[in-house]
């Protein structure tokens, strides 16, 4: 028999760029904008979140890239990309995307005039108008502004990250042609309310500032002013080889980040040759870095507007999380979880739950001990308040704060002192790893000896973004559980070897070798003439022999559905390597952020989630957890939710074999999983006097989506 030719999976035709998979992600969420039947100021909220995450893109990942071309590396990636091929590509389709965020801006400034609310210029405004926002001028901006000329006498002043400013072309008072810079203060409101108006009616910051320029250069004439706005290199840069103390490090960092590089210059598309070259020469920017907007700069602006008084009419109806299916009213968590484990499901069920479980602990007289990772909190962290009480009520508390979580580096360290003049044992971080893994050790002593009850989570310990994100977590008093939590503790507060574990599969120890066995059983059932099937669903699947996994259990027969909200590195679709993949993105409005991986496992089947996408950082660089769900009716409530996922034709994306995503739809039968996962929380916040095995079995069974 003839022996079939081995395919090469490394070809780059078989991957998509990381860079330019971001951008098709932040499409999708700029499109929502477009979808008439989502409330008016929610289509503008996802303006400014697609203007937010191309700032966070430009300031880490384009930046970074500049950083690898300007240091001579200009290797290829797995799809065949030149560093200096994906800085044109990303340009490319970053002023494409720019272009259509700025005309959806202006058409959603079009439809809030149509229903009563008018962003316009000072020039339209009525007298009465005029002479208001006159007064509101000399009291609250005029004393907070600072003119600056730029001249051989007065360099070319530092501009931070993100700021907003004028450049003013100006006739100084010796008759010379000169230029000034006018930050706009960040500190003031963007969009001014000015009463008195026939309708509601808002100008913007910079136009009032525009107006009484002549004012602040008193004595020369003013030529012309533009509106221009740079983003800077602000990847934190933290050499871990020699460092003593870490935090120090970081704090030192954080210092140099708001001076990094400009990486792209944002300016209002009438600006005029003099005003461009002395914005280029000043910043040091080529044109390929230079966006030119027809409107506002800014867009981010608008999450502060959506959320001004009086605005409901628009957004949508308020969601509010409800009680979780398995925990009744202030039930004793620590006596639910002796009798069973529990799953919880946010936003849809309270976070409150996981807050709970720690306050309780905090009080409990019989624990001992609290252990807890930290990666991203809110500014008023009832979670970490919870932690230093505890440590002043005399317990053992072990933090682990990840000082390098991008972004939020400034507040861990707030909250790493914070729980340290507590009492808490803080460890900041492990060198040359971040911390990402979710979890909770709480040990208490119990008639029975010492018990440890365990939560696992998808998500950080985060109350606000806990009302946003889509993610589950599970709480267990099981024993290998509590086992393998306290030898996740001593691996990162100590120096002990890593453990034989029970249930955890940790990162960078052996979660890629554990993906790599639970793939190859798929394939090796379906070799065996079963069935092999895999669901999974993730935020980012960038790790390319992971990719080349799947691509091998597709040929062999395997039937792989994928949920991935953002960046996707596999190609779906092509014929005899991954025609048995589908690759779907949903975008709605909660931001899915669970991660889920179910093997059917030839009737065997196995049920996981983690902190973890499939990307190289989360499976070389960080520390992770993925850990198994087996209590049966929790593995049918999740493949339930999976399922919803699969069938959801409101906010589904469906990759295409080229790479483009199409929206699925149906009008005759619209499912939207968001909105119905939302509504069984509903159902089951109603379901108190049903006992706990039925409101655990039916309630599903009771959805007709």
């Amino acid at each position: 028999m003839e022996k079939k030719e081995k395919i090469n999976l490394n070809k780059p035709e078989y991957f998509f760029n990381r860079e330019l998979s971001w951008l098709k992600f932040n499409l999708r969420v700029l499109r929502e904008a477009g979808v008439k039947t989502t409330p008016l100021l929610e289509r503008l909220k996802f303006v400014a979140i697609t203007a937010s995450n191309l700032d966070e893109f430009f300031m880490v990942r384009v930046a970074g890239l500049w950083d690898q071309f300007e240091n001579g590396i200009n290797k290829r990636d797995a799809a065949g990309l030149t560093v200096k091929q994906q800085l044109a590509e990303i340009s490319k389709s970053a002023h494409d995307q720019m272009r259509l965020l700025n005309k959806y801006l202006l058409s959603l400034i079009k439809e809030l005039r149509a229903a009563g609310i008018y962003i316009c210029r000072v020039s339209d405004l009525s007298e009465g108008g005029r002479r208001w926002l006159e007064g509101y001028y000399q009291e609250e901006i005029f004393p907070v502004l600072t003119p600056m000329a730029v001249d051989a006498s007065r360099p070319f002043p530092f501009l931070a990250n993100k700021t907003l400013n004028l450049a003013v072309e100006l006739t100084n008072q010796e008759g010379e042609d000169s230029m000034g810079i006018v930050q706009v203060p960040s500190v003031l409101p963007r969009l001014i309310e000015v009463p008195g108006e026939s309708k509601r009616t808002f100008v913007f910051l910079e136009d009032v500032i525009n107006e009484h320029c002549g004012d602040l250069y008193s004595g020369c004439k003013i030529l012309d002013i533009v509106p221009f706005r740079i983003t800077r290199d602000s990847d934190l840069e933290v050499d871990e080889d020699d460092i003593d103390n870490l935090l120090k490090e970081v704090e030192k960092s954080l210092r140099a980040r708001t001076r990094g590089a400009s990486v792209r210059l944002e300016i209002y598309n009438k600006a005029n040759s003099r005003i461009r070259k002395f914005l280029y020469d000043n910043l040091d920017i080529t044109e390929q870095e230079v966006y030119e907007i027809n409107g506002p700069l800014d867009a981010t602006c608008f999450f502060k507007f959506a959320s001004l008084p009086g605005m409901w009419p628009w957004l949508y109806e308020p969601f509010v999380p409800q009680r979780p299916l398995e925990l009744p009213d202030d039930s004793d968590i620590f006596a639910v979880l002796r009798e069973r484990d529990v799953l919880l499901h946010h936003p849809f069920e309270s976070f409150d739950a996981v807050v709970k479980f720690v306050s309780d602990a905090a009080d409990d007289p019989n624990v001992l001990a609290i252990k807890q990772t930290l990666y991203r909190v809110s500014g008023n962290s009832p979670i970490v308040a919870a932690l230093a009480r505890a440590a002043e009520n005399g317990k053992q508390v072990t933090v682990l704060v990840e000082l390098k979580a991008r972004f939020d580096e400034e507040n861990n360290i707030l909250w790493a002192r914070r729980l340290e003049q507590a009492g808490c044992h803080v460890i900041y971080g492990l060198m040359g790893l971040k911390t990402h893994a979710k979890i909770i050790l709480v040990v208490r002593k119990e008639a029975d000896g010492i018990k440890r009850y365990v939560h696992l989570g998808t998500g950080n310990y985060n109350d606000n973004t806990a009302k946003l994100y889509t993610d589950m977590g599970l709480m267990t008093a099981n024993d290998q559980f509590g086992s393998d939590a306290s030898a996740f503790f001593n691996v990162l507060s100590g120096y002990s070897d890593p453990p034989v574990w029970n249930k955890l599969v940790m990162a960078p120890l052996g979660l890629r070798k554990k993906i790599y066995e639970l793939i190859d059983n798929e394939i090796a059932i379906v070799k065996n003439g079963g069935t092999g099937h895999i669901i999974a669903k993730m935020n980012s699947l960038i790790d390319y022999p992971v990719i080349q996994k799947l691509y091998e259990a597709s040929m062999a027969g395997v039937k792989i559905d994928l949920i991935i909200r953002g960046i996707c590195g596999l190609r779906a679709g092509m014929d005899g390597i991954s025609d048995n993949i589908t690759v779907r993105s949903i975008v709605g409005r909660q931001l899915e952020h669970s991660r889920i991986f179910w093997f059917q496992g030839g009737g065997k089947e196995q049920l996981f989630l983690s902190s973890a996408d499939w990307m190289p950082r989360n499976l070389n660089d960080r520390v992770e957890l993925f850990f198994p769900v087996e209590t049966p009716a929790h593995i049918e409530r999740i493949k339930k939710v999976l399922d919803l996922y699969l069938r959801d034709n409101v906010g589904a994306h469906m990759m295409q074999s080229n790479g483009t995503y199409r929206r699925v739809t149906n009008r005759l039968e619209p499912v939207g999983a968001q909105s119905t996962l939302y509504e069984w929380a509903l159902l089951a916040a109603t379901a108190d006097k049903i006992p706990m095995q039925e409101r655990l079995r039916p309630m599903y069974n009771r959805d007709k989506a």
